[in-house]
């Protein structure tokens, strides 16, 4: 199939999913979810054959990974999206005019979505179920990373969607390749929204050749702050959680920021990552005191570019500042205004850093690791919006619409 013809039958899908009733989007997704849990060796094997042509060492590889755990973790947040109400057809606002006019703002679906992704196969479940849950038909354009588990995933819901009597042009794959994302990119008048997942290089990308409207899922390059007044034993839980959990995500740690005051403390609150080798990358003071007190085969002097890097990998940096002022001044320079994170005992130094902070979302005393649409009772995400537009922070079915207005009258013209 040409890809004009894809958004052409893309286009006609988006008319016809209005049709389709809720109990009808339910049964898609729970059957989705029992044949995902049915296939774990069919999509183990698919994405092996991506695996086997990746350098294990390469951050997308841990993204770039299915195993039985992970796609029972992805059969859970489709039972999870399958089971919220949709938000189609919610009222916004309502009044009635002076002249008569009855107004209503209703909740529609955005239309076509197309979304750009390198090898993170969660993905395809992620957003289809958002989508059709929502309304929306979805293209998926993903890398040729995951090439072999996209194929895989879109077979299993294309099944689904037969058995159910329902068109597969709800959801299409386009081909993994350079030519199929330019064509996306400018498909006006089929696709009404782009939404990119990937490196900031393929953010970048998408925005500056785009002719339809972008929701950028900016990169998370992301700073704790421990505070002067920081409790230790519960900074040193946060902090490695944060950059253990799971180092090649968005939400992971990059930078750790420490009041000069603290830097005793240091050796402490980074003893987890010794353990696991993750790679220092220390300001002056942070390094004085790290000196004997870390692996030497771990531990480096921070250069310009450790700062304001998103690592997706067992590195982190750490800077040394002598106030909550240049903490900020630092998360102000370098942030991706994704998750930002605050250690401290002190109120006022916690409200004057969720005042000052610009980011989607911001913490106190709480991992960033939280920074995801399920844990945020969302279902599932499609991505973490950076911008300010239309949607900011983890994007579920409410982020995926928008609105029209309803006028009903009697006869009523509008005088000169």
């Amino acid at each position: 199939m040409k890809n004009s013809e894809l958004f052409e039958n893309a286009k006609k899908a988006g008319r016809q999913i209005i049709l389709i009733r809720e109990e009808q989007v339910t049964r898609v997704l729970s059957g989705l979810a029992e044949l995902a849990e049915a296939s774990v060796d069919f999509l183990l094997r698919e994405n092996k054959r991506d695996l086997d042509r990746m350098d294990p060492s390469d951050p997308k590889y841990d993204r770039l990974k299915l195993t039985e755990t992970r796609i029972r973790d992805i059969a859970a947040d489709l039972r999870n999206v399958s089971a919220m109400g949709s938000p189609i057809g919610e009222v916004l606002e309502e009044r009635k005019l002076e002249n008569g006019l009855q107004l209503k703002k209703v909740r529609v679906a955005l239309g076509v979505i197309g979304i750009i992704y390198e090898a993170r196969p969660n993905v395809t479940f992620d957003v289809f179920s958002l989508c059709l849950k929502s309304g929306n038909v979805c293209i998926l354009k993903g890398g040729s990373d995951a090439e072999y588990s996209n194929k895989a995933i879109i077979s299993l819901i294309h099944l689904v969607l037969k058995d159910n009597h329902l068109p597969e042009d709800l959801v299409q794959l386009m081909p993994a390749s350079r030519e199929a994302t330019s064509e996306l990119l400018g498909a006006t008048g089929y696709v009404d929204m782009i939404i990119p997942r990937g490196s900031q290089n393929l953010i970048d990308f998408v925005r500056e050749h785009s002719k339809v409207p972008v929701i950028e899922t900016g990169a998370g390059i992301v700073h704790t702050f421990f505070d002067e007044s920081g409790d230790l034993m519960e900074g040193k839980s946060i902090i490695s959680n944060a950059k253990l959990r799971r180092v090649s995500v968005c939400n992971a740690l990059d930078c750790l920021i420490i009041h000069e005051k603290r830097l005793a403390d240091l050796p402490v609150l980074v003893r987890d990552l010794a353990e696991h080798a993750v790679e220092i990358y220390a300001d002056e003071g942070a390094m004085n005191v790290l000196k004997g007190n870390y692996p030497s085969d771990c531990l480096f002097p921070a250069k310009t570019e450790h700062f304001g890097t998103e690592f997706l990998s067992k590195k982190m940096s750490v800077k040394s500042v002598p106030s909550l002022s240049d903490a900020l001044d630092h998360i102000a320079k370098y942030s991706s205004r994704h998750s930002e994170a605050i250690i401290s005992e002190n109120e006022d130094s916690i409200l004057r850093f969720f005042n000052e902070v610009d980011a989607a979302v911001v913490y106190s005393n709480t991992s960033t690791a939280f920074t995801d649409g399920a844990q945020f009772g969302m279902g599932a995400e499609i991505g973490i919006s950076t911008q300010k537009l239309h949607a900011r922070g983890p994007m579920a079915l409410r982020e995926l619409t928008s609105y029209k207005w309803i006028v009903r009258g009697k006869g009523h013209i509008r005088n000169p």
